[in-house]
């Protein structure tokens, strides 16, 4: 299960289904880098069944769905998208199953894209009209100090970003501010 963000509820994805285990990830699903379906894929084993409510919610982009699928299936793992009734075993699936596949996940892909170009739409007339302002900082002036004299006192970068809560990525980012 995934839902786009931790204010979302699953409840409607559980409805009259049997599960062993869940895995639930409170997410975008723009990419597959996500903690809980790593740790399902890890989890799953030859024989199992991975059942999932859409197809939109395991992937956003036709190439990943159906690489997921066809890994999955390469494992002998039955892969079950619930609102679209289909299932996927990788034994002699039938072809328009297949198909009915690749175009509901490009469905999914073109409805990503509509989402990022209205949100980008958004921003910018925002911008326009002076009421955008962007993301809040992950630290305020004092941290970013803070930040900046431990790693200049030779911690490493990995250490700091750790003991801020912030990625190296971010850290990165306030080192070549002023």
């Amino acid at each position: 299960m995934r839902v786009s963000s931790a204010d979302q509820n699953t409840e409607r994805q559980l409805d009259g289904v049997e599960i062993d285990n869940e895995f639930t990830d409170k997410a975008s699903g723009k990419d597959t880098n996500r903690p809980k379906l790593k740790e399902a894929l890890e989890f799953l084993r030859d024989g199992d069944t991975l059942v999932v409510h859409s197809m939109d919610r395991i992937a956003r982009n036709t190439e990943d769905l159906l690489r997921l699928v066809r890994e999955l299936n390469a494992k002998h793992i039955k892969v079950e998208f619930v609102k679209e009734r289909l299932e996927f075993t990788g034994q002699n699936d039938d072809p328009m199953e297949q198909l009915m596949m690749t175009m509901l996940g490009a469905f999914a892909q073109f409805e990503r894209a509509l989402i990022r170009e209205r949100q980008r739409e958004g921003i910018e007339l925002a911008k326009a009209k002076g009421v955008y302002k962007g993301r809040k900082p992950a630290l305020t002036a004092e941290q970013v100090g803070r930040l900046k004299a431990r790693v200049e006192a030779g911690e490493t970068k990995s250490a700091v970003a750790k003991a801020f809560g912030i990625s190296r990525e971010t850290l990165h980012q306030y080192m070549r501010t002023n």
